[in-house]
C-alpha cells in the first residue's frame, strides 16, 4: 500500500477527521491560555489566526460528518484547504509587521468582521483585541507565535495537499 492509497483510505475514515478537530481545538485552548492566563493580549491579527484555525476546525468537523460521502469530504478537504492557505498569509503578514516594522505595513486598531458574524461581540472573551501586532510578547526556541503559526499552518498545507492529491487514487481494501 502506497502513502497515496493510505491517505485515501484514511480520509474516508471519521478518526482522522476528528483528530484534525482535536489539533484545533489544542491550538485555540492553547491561545486562550496565552491570553487569560499568562495575560498576553491577542492583536488584530491573532484574531483573524483564530478565526483561520477555527475554519480548519469547521473543515473537520464537515468531514467528520460522512467521510466516506464525497461530498462531505470533498467540502471538508476545500474548506481545511482554503482556512490553512488564509492562515499562512496571515501569519506570514503578521510575521512581517514584527520583523521588518515599516509605517506601510500595519495592523488595523479594530477587528473588521461581517455584520452578519460579529465574533467580537457575541464572546469578546475570545475574540477582543488588546494587543499590538508589532509586539513579539512570547517566543519559544526562539521564534515567536506568528512564526509558529506558519510553521502550523504549513503542515496542515501540507497535510491537506498530500490528502487531496490521494483522492485521485484507487482505494485498495
Amino acid at each position: 500500500m502506497t502513502i497515496f492509497s493510505f491517505l485515501n483510505n484514511i480520509s474516508r475514515q471519521r478518526l482522522p477527521w476528528i483528530l484534525l478537530l482535536l489539533f484545533v481545538v489544542f491550538f485555540e485552548a492553547c491561545a486562550l491560555f496565552f491570553q487569560h492566563v499568562l495575560g498576553l493580549g491577542p492583536c488584530v491579527m491573532c484574531i483573524y489566526e483564530r478565526i483561520a484555525m477555527l475554519g480548519i476546525g469547521g473543515g473537520a468537523i464537515i468531514g467528520a460528518l460522512a467521510p466516506n460521502h464525497p461530498l462531505f469530504r470533498w467540502v471538508g478537504l476545500l474548506v481545511w484547504g482554503a482556512c490553512a492557505l488564509k492562515g499562512i498569509m496571515l501569519a506570514l503578514e503578521h510575521v512581517k509587521i514584527q520583523f521588518d516594522p515599516s509605517p506601510f505595513t500595519t495592523c488595523d486598531m479594530f477587528v473588521t468582521l461581517p455584520d452578519w458574524l460579529p465574533l467580537n461581540h457575541w464572546m469578546p472573551w475570545m475574540f477582543k483585541v488588546y494587543g499590538d501586532c508589532g509586539d513579539i510578547v512570547w517566543q519559544f526556541l526562539s521564534l515567536s507565535m506568528p512564526q509558529w503559526l506558519v510553521i502550523i499552518f504549513a503542515g496542515n498545507l501540507v497535510a491537506f495537499a498530500l490528502v487531496t492529491l490521494s483522492q485521485g487514487v484507487k482505494q485498495s481494501h
